[in-house]
């Protein structure tokens, strides 16, 4: 076993850059319930560990288990948009075009991947449909799905697919032309995807990075995701009712789903969604068990002689708010994997440079909380830029106040002092802010007993409440906006 000192850390907080992310990965019940075929739909917030499921679904399988993954930084949006049907329901305008996308996806595993193909006769003729139909639209097997949806793409439909009462004349359609008949073009293609599917294996087609670009503000936006989520569950209801073990899983931070709205939205949360949270304590996955198998990761520990968070922090001594150390930093994170691993190097980084003991102590923990605030206000800026421009403004009115706890009265008083805000209402930035959770609200207590504050990040149906008495600011920002603490 290695001792602290020679631990680089436990970590990255990105599950791109991780190199522990696959021999910690944690079997967190949203992962598992999109790998058992219960639910295709997983939220959680940024950070929340939606990535790390991702990538699990994409590098780590069994034989009989296929996997395709799409991620969003590069996609041509502009192509998709063009498929957008007219005559039809907003949130249904990208249906098809986002069912398409899937079937391809499909149709490629098949076409490259899966070795047990064709399994039957069915299958065989059904196949080599899609086959014809691929490589003489695309000219592969395996053609990019970036360019599925480029306009001059032309494809062969009559000959290939068979599809019933075509009326273009010829046997090709430009891409450009597809919207008015992507319905049958996609029920074809369809069944020619059910029937190849071999009941015997898992086929798992995953979207995740869907909220990059993002804005409320942007209506078109809200529908492309109303139609995936829709498109979606077509699938994987018609996979089940066909006996293939066929899962469309959609990764989405929670908050954007909130916000959208669309017919049978409550149906798909109750049957077909996961939340990906994590708690302080508890029977299910906590911060403090993901921290643990870094920890025997990292120390090299025996396994059948693991250690535990006491091991590493000193918990005999409480921090001076007479909380734990665990507490203590589980309250200046938004209860996200990367918080805590950030957290937890902060620390390591403040006790390879003092030396002190063989455990962690309340002076590495202290001297950890600036460079983590540093950390959690770039964070930040990374979410809330785009959606809320003058946000560091709003920052600059709570930096004037100087305290983490305020009332309304007091925020706006510093609020009127900006003249470069006269045309913003208080309570309206002080609601922004909330969203984003970097303040929060007292709510009175009621039946149940004492009052509590209210965090967007701990309960994502949470709105705000101008009317409120009290707000806090997040533990976390507290050094980055060199603020005081005002007791309670």
């Amino acid at each position: 076993m290695l001792s602290l000192s020679e631990v680089e850390n436990f970590g990255a907080i990105d599950a791109d850059a991780d190199e522990l992310l696959r021999e910690c990965f944690q079997d967190h019940p949203a992962y598992l319930a999109a790998k058992r075929n219960k639910k295709f739909l997983i939220l959680g917030r940024k950070g929340s560990g939606k990535t790390a499921i991702f990538k699990r679904f994409l590098t780590e399988h069994d034989s009989n288990e296929f996997s395709y993954g799409h991620s969003f930084e590069d996609y041509p949006w502009q192509h998709h948009d063009l498929q957008a049907q007219t005559g039809v329901p907003e949130e249904r305008r990208y249906f098809h075009s986002w069912k398409y996308l899937i079937l391809i996806g499909l149709a490629k595993i098949l076409l490259n991947q899966d070795q047990s193909q064709p399994w039957s006769e069915d299958s065989m003729k059904s196949l080599q449909a899609l086959e014809d139909f691929v490589v003489d639209s695309y000219g592969s097997r395996d053609p990019d799905v970036r360019q599925l949806f480029s306009p001059d793409k032309e494809l062969r439909l009559k000959g290939t697919l068979k599809i019933p009462f075509f009326d273009v004349s010829g046997e090709r359609i430009r891409v450009r032309e597809l919207a008015p008949h992507i319905q049958e073009v996609n029920r074809a293609i369809q069944e020619h995807v059910l029937r190849s599917l071999n009941p015997e294996n898992s086929y798992f087609i995953c979207f995740d990075q869907l909220d990059l670009g993002f804005t409320k503000s942007d209506q078109a936006y809200g529908q492309r995701l109303i139609g995936l989520i829709l498109a979606a569950r077509d699938l994987f209801i018609a996979g089940r009712e066909r006996g293939k073990r066929l899962n469309i899983v959609v990764f989405l931070r929670d908050d954007i789903y909130q916000d959208l709205q669309f017919e049978d939205k409550n149906k798909i949360t109750e049957n077909f969604s996961e939340l990906v949270e994590w708690s302080e304590t508890g029977s299910g996955l906590t911060l403090k068990r993901l921290m643990e198998s870094r920890f025997n990761a990292v120390l090299e520990v025996e396994e059948d002689a693991p250690i535990s968070w006491g091991d590493v922090f000193d918990e005999t001594r409480e921090m001076p708010s007479r909380q734990t150390k665990y507490r203590h930093i589980c309250d200046r994170t938004f209860l996200r994997p990367r918080d805590m691993i950030k957290f937890c190097n902060e620390v390591l980084k403040q006790y390879k440079s003092a030396l002190f003991g063989e455990q962690f102590d309340n002076e590495a923990v202290h001297e950890a909380r600036s460079g983590y605030s540093d950390y959690l206000l770039n964070e930040l800026d990374d979410e809330i830029a785009k959606h809320v421009p003058q946000y560091k403004e709003y920052l600059e009115v709570v930096k004037e106040i100087g305290s983490t706890q305020f009332s309304l009265s007091e925020f706006q008083e510093a609020f009127a002092r900006r003249s470069n805000l006269s045309e913003v209402d208080a309570a309206s930035a002080l609601g922004q802010l909330f969203e984003f959770s970097v303040v929060g609200y007292l709510k009175p207590g009621g039946r149940g007993g004492g009052s509590e504050y209210v965090w967007r990040y701990r309960d994502p149906r949470a709105r705000f409440n101008a009317t409120s008495e009290v707000f806090r600011v997040h533990a976390g920002f507290k050094e980055a906006l060199d603020l005081t603490r005002q007791a309670s």
